[in-house]
């Protein structure tokens, strides 16, 4: 194998991950909004529960921004949800 095969497969290893964790992401701020419908919620309204604001909780929810583990432990206490339930990617 030459070097170039290696380097892009390597390339192209690390592209899928990034994409897993992208898709990953998406697929956690989905499960943030099916919750918080679920609760009969808008984004206002747990934004204000949460004190933040609606736009730093959309961008949440559509992958555009991370999220500090104690927010998710105040969105699962709000939403009455465990942890394990927003990693559920299946």
């Amino acid at each position: 194998m030459t070097f170039w095969t290696t380097y892009k497969s390597y390339k192209s290893l690390q592209n899928t991950n990034m994409r897993n964790e992208q898709e990953k992401q998406k697929l956690f701020g989905k499960n943030i909004a099916k919750y918080r419908k679920a609760k009969k919620l808008t984004q206002n309204q747990l934004s204000e529960k949460l004190d933040i604001s609606r736009e730093h909780l959309a961008k949440i929810e559509t992958a555009k921004r991370g999220i500090s583990m104690s927010l998710i432990y105040k969105i699962c206490e709000i939403l009455e949800v465990d942890e394990k339930d927003l990693f559920d990617f299946e």
